[in-house]
């Protein structure tokens, strides 16, 4: 009898988060932020996991200028287990970082990567479904989770399969697609073989080294001399030198659209990637007049609003915010700034980033 694979886990905690200002800065990205829930949600994300691969077997991995927040969301994390990158590279050397690592000494093992910032409403279906796709990748597939769409979304990138999506097991897949247009996700989710794409990769550690190999050779070339270079205990060193030379490309790019072939989980767990405020609103537990928002705030003849109070010290409840005859608003204030702005421009917050930028106010952003 086969005996079950080792498996490992490695959240990619990136990313600037620009569509959460002012509650997401570069040095305190949406992650970090316990905007669905009490938690972080990548404190969410890895309470999810690690019933199935502990502590010691989950890696996350994030710029140098967010080790000090990542530890304080996660302190049971093992320090030695933080990937620390050196610049920001995309996916692929990140993933290919990991996968030559553990492939040092278990190159049979099977990593789970996993964004860091997601939602998922039905923990019990969503462990199932990793389950599912580890005993994919376990058999040699390279293996994702698709999920089921429930509407037709131009936000996401879809995965194709070659029939319809049924069933709890793994599918064959032929492609990944970019965003579509309304009419392309219109006929997408109609033809019942697209499923969203939520940046979710299962493979045996030893696969994805060859895929690199294959179809990513300067890539291999890198992470190949920081694997010399960690044998001569000057990992760091390399690290510094090597990894910001690195291609910069998504997994998807580099490698998913190059491989013969593989699978995909259909998943229906009550997933969101918490894109802007709109969702949060969306996940949020709300009062009777359609309200979310912590307790010490005030409603007036309000209706359908959002209101976060990340101010140091909110929790005390020695100030309040106060809403009255409005209705779907977002009201967002912290420490240094104050944004208000109706639900149906969630998405134009990144817009505020941009201006900051340009007016060189760049300690805001």
């Amino acid at each position: 009898m086969q005996s079950a694979p080792s498996i490992y886990a490695l959240i990619l905690a990136g990313g600037a988060g620009t569509r959460f200002w002012p509650a997401s800065r570069a040095a305190r990205p949406k992650q970090l932020l316990p905007l669905v829930g009490k938690s972080p949600l990548i404190r969410q994300t890895a309470e999810r996991i690690t019933p199935l691969v502990g502590w010691e077997r989950l890696f996350v991995a994030t710029g140098k200028h967010l080790v000090e927040q990542t530890a304080e969301a996660l302190p049971e994390l093992y320090a030695e287990n933080t990937l620390v990158e050196p610049a920001a590279r995309n996916t692929a050397p990140c993933i290919g970082w990991a996968s030559f690592h553990i492939a040092r000494t278990n190159p049979d093992a099977v990593l789970m990567v996993l964004p860091s910032d997601h939602h998922v409403r039905d923990v019990a279906g969503f462990r199932f479904a990793l389950e599912r796709a580890v005993a994919s990748a376990a058999r040699g597939t390279i293996t994702t989770i698709g999920i089921k769409p429930t509407h037709a979304e131009t936000g996401y990138g879809y995965i194709e399969l070659e029939g319809e999506a049924r069933g709890v097991e793994a599918l064959p897949a032929t492609r990944f697609v970019e965003k579509p247009d309304a009419a392309r996700a219109e006929a997408f989710v109609a033809g019942g073989k697209h499923l969203w794409n939520a940046g979710m990769f299962f493979f045996r550690v030893r696969d994805m080294v060859d895929a690199i190999r294959a179809h990513m050779p300067a890539l291999a070339e890198g992470l190949d001399a920081i694997d010399r270079a960690a044998e001569e205990g000057e990992e760091q060193a390399a690290l510094d030198k090597i990894f910001p030379t690195l291609p910069s490309i998504s997994i998807d790019h580099g490698v998913m659209d190059h491989i013969d072939h593989f699978a995909v989980v259909p998943g229906d767990f009550g997933w969101s990637d918490v894109g802007s405020f709109q969702t949060a609103f969306d996940l949020a537990e709300k009062d009777a007049q359609q309200n979310a928002a912590p307790q010490s705030a005030l409603f007036v003849d309000a209706r359908r609003n959002l209101v976060l109070d990340l101010r140091t010290g909110a929790e005390e409840g020695k100030r309040v915010i106060a809403l009255v005859g409005v209705e779907d608003l977002v009201v967002v204030e912290t420490d240094d700034a104050l944004l208000v702005v109706p639900r149906a421009r969630a998405q134009d917050v990144k817009e505020v980033v941009a201006a900051l930028k340009s007016r060189g106010r760049t300690r805001l952003v």
